[in-house]
């Protein structure tokens, strides 16, 4: 098998594609309850998992991320599920790491990477609610030590504390640690820091690499990850969300549907069942990763709404050529819009009217 480098390396030496959205894609392919939002996929449907896994794999992630996001302790709890918190860690972390080894002969094998992210319990006056966060973070890092991951990934904080206390966490493992955050429609953590403050504290304790993930589109993270470029010198993440957020609405969790919509959700807001129609096209996205390695963010991914048309986007922004690449736009043999010498002109010439 090919030497696998590890996460730095990688930074140092043509950057790190990391897929992330499976939430939203799991649930769109059926095998998760909205709203709840819990991966018990790594259970009830492993091949479902592997599959999207593989399906990251072959447009060009590096990273097999363990589908643990809301895999914790407390949210096992409001499922009234919590024995099923250890066997669906140890399952996904399997999983992750059964596809990231499954490469061809002479392929480099992907990274591995546990995850813990928000636990929706940490509140910044609560001191026993932040013993029980680095309770929960502790068990996960664990699980995941013990599957012998690559990294582990703490993402979409929203409290500047909490992403200190999961850096802390992380550390402890001696795992490098990719902490990102996704601040709320107030454009602030939660707990009153900056959001690049926050990011730059994070590079001050040791993070590997910080950054942004989630709950924003490209127009409302790319300002962001600007400033935090230019304020810290460790590697920098960029994962945004593939919904057309607004400077009036920069978060999807409050995004209206301005595209004519006759049948609104019956929950009353278009998060998180009814974003199709301010979804991002591929140009978009690609035109976010473009502009982000640029300026020399070398970590970077696709977070909620992530499809693997997306990540070969992203990838070939990076400069790559991924297996999904043989499949690249191929408009010249299209029947009406096509350019090549069979292509009949009665049909061709017909275009504007279609």
């Amino acid at each position: 098998m090919t030497t696998k480098r590890d996460l730095v390396t990688r930074l140092d030496d043509g950057g790190v594609l990391c897929a992330e959205g499976f939430l939203f894609e799991i649930e769109r392919r059926g095998y998760m309850a909205s709203g709840a939002f819990v991966p018990e996929v790594a259970l009830e449907n492993p091949h479902a998992l592997r599959t999207l896994h593989k399906d990251f794999q072959h447009a060009g992630s590096d990273v097999v991320q363990a589908f643990t996001y809301n895999g914790h302790r407390e949210k096992m709890r409001v499922l009234g599920k919590e024995e099923l918190l250890e066997p669906l860690n140890k399952a996904a972390l399997q999983i992750a790491t059964d596809v990231a080894n499954d490469v061809p002969e002479g392929i480099e094998p992907n990274l591995v990477a546990g995850n813990i992210s928000n636990t929706n319990l940490w509140h910044p006056d609560d001191k026993n609610a932040q013993k029980e966060v680095r309770k929960m973070f502790d068990e996960m890092i664990g699980w995941a030590v013990d599957a012998g991951v690559d990294l582990i990934i703490g993402e979409t904080f929203y409290y500047a504390g909490e992403a200190f206390a999961a850096l802390e966490a992380i550390q402890q493992s001696g795992l490098p640690a990719v902490v990102t955050i996704s601040p709320m429609g107030e454009n602030k953590m939660r707990d009153d820091w900056d959001v690049v403050d926050t990011c730059a504290e994070l590079e001050q304790r040791g993070a590997t690499v910080t950054g942004m993930n989630c709950f924003r589109g490209p127009q409302t993270m790319m300002p962001y990850i600007h400033e935090i470029r230019k304020r810290v010198k460790c590697h920098v993440a960029a994962l945004p969300i593939t919904f057309r957020t607004t400077p009036e609405h920069p978060t999807f969790f409050n995004l209206p549907d301005n595209n004519g919509c006759t049948c609104p959700a019956p929950h009353g807001r278009s998060f998180p069942t009814a974003l199709e129609a301010m979804s991002c096209n591929r140009y978009e996205i690609r035109a976010f990763a473009d502009e982000a390695w640029a300026l020399g963010v070398n970590y970077l991914g696709v977070c909620c709404g992530a499809v693997p048309i997306y990540i070969r986007e992203v990838a070939e922004a990076m400069g790559r050529r991924p297996p999904a690449s043989r499949y690249d736009v191929d408009m010249s043999r299209h029947f009406i819009y096509g350019s090549h010498e069979r292509l009949a002109n009665h049909i061709t010439s017909y275009g504007d009217r279609a």
